[in-house]
This record gives C-alpha cells, sequence and structure tokens, in this order.
C-alpha cells in the first residue's frame, strides 16, 4: 500500500509527476491520502477519472468531502458526527461505514441488473406499440388515423410502463443477498 500525506500530494499533482503517481498508484493494492485538502480530494478523483479512464467512487462524511463526492462518478455520503453536507451532496446515504459493503456487493448489483433489464423490457414495449401501430397505417393508407382511442394509449402506457417497473424492481433478485455477500467476485461480473 501507499500512505501519502497532503503536503506531498500538493507536489504530486503538478503537471509533471502526475503520470509517475498514477503509475506508483496502479501497482499497489490501496492508496491513502490523509490530511488532504478538500481541493486536492477532488483533483485526484479528476486525474483518476481523466486518465485512467476509471469509474470513481468517492464516499465521504463531511462538508470537506462535498466537492470529491460531487466530482466522482458515484458519492456515497455517510451521516454522522460532522453533519449532512456530504450526505446531501451523494447519491447514496449510508449511516455507518460498515454498511458500503453491502451497498457495492449486494444493492449494486441488484440495481445494475434490474437497470439493464429494464432498459431491454422498455425497447420491448415500445417496438412493440411502434410495430402494431406501422402495419395499421398499410390498413388504413397512411392516413395518419390513431389505431386507438386516446385514453386506450394513456392506460396503455400507464400499466406498460409503471406497473411492470414496480413490481420488477420489488421482486427481481437474481442472486440473494447471503450469496453477494459470500462471493465478492460476483461483483465484477
Amino acid at each position: 500500500g501507499l500512505v501519502i500525506d497532503g503536503r506531498t500530494l500538493e507536489h504530486v499533482l503538478h503537471d509533471s509527476l502526475q503520470n509517475v503517481f498514477l503509475e506508483l498508484t496502479q501497482k499497489c493494492r490501496a492508496v491513502v491520502c490523509c490530511q488532504a485538502t478538500p481541493l486536492q480530494k477532488s483533483v485526484l478523483v479528476k486525474l483518476v477519472r481523466s486518465k485512467l479512464k476509471a469509474m470513481t467512487l468517492a464516499v465521504g462524511d463531511g462538508a470537506n468531502d462535498v466537492s470529491m463526492i460531487q466530482v466522482a462518478d458515484t458519492g456515497v455520503g455517510i451521516s454522522g458526527q460532522e453533519g449532512m453536507q456530504a450526505v446531501m451532496a451523494s447519491d447514496f446515504a449510508i449511516s455507518q461505514f460498515r454498511h458500503l459493503r453491502k451497498l457495492l456487493l449486494v444493492h449494486g448489483h441488484w440495481c445494475y441488473t434490474r437497470l439493464t433489464n429494464m432498459v431491454l423490457y422498455y425497447f420491448y414495449k415500445n417496438v412493440t406499440y411502434v410495430n402494431l401501430l406501422f402495419w395499421y397505417q398499410f390498413f388504413c393508407g397512411f392516413s395518419g388515423t390513431s389505431m386507438t382511442d386516446y385514453w386506450i394509449l394513456i392506460l396503455f402506457n400507464l400499466l406498460f410502463t409503471s406497473v411492470p417497473p414496480i413490481i420488477y424492481g420489488v421482486l427481481d433478485k437474481d442472486v440473494s443477498a447471503e450469496i453477494l455477500m459470500e462471493l465478492p467476485q460476483l461483483y465484477t461480473m
């Protein structure tokens, strides 16, 4: 691992040493930056995002972490003694740091699979409806008349756009939480 303090980080973040620093950090299993200023934290996250083309996750618990959380792809705020500024600026909020593992491994996995399946569902729903309208236009001579009444179209979109995603979002769990916690390798899939 690599531990770097705020004064050293100030020198490393200059343009001439950025690439050397990133090469060094890629060879480490963990990099800990302590006593860094809020600006240094956000610049470091920006550097990793732009140079390494990596997705970033920023975790913070106070007002000094807000800029870092906002720059990252995903921000997690920990509510605690330092106030609620980090929580208000974050995408997700947890009460203790130990909940981060479950947030990433379990809820992150479920959210990803649900979102990918919902994209496919919406595509299928819209293709089905547009296909019906397309073939109806051959029947009516491309006059632009509507195949259905307006209220049926509203009901179609209401039923097929809101009810299935809600049911799917609540009930779909492709892998149980216990298995996801025991096998962190599933996170990379």
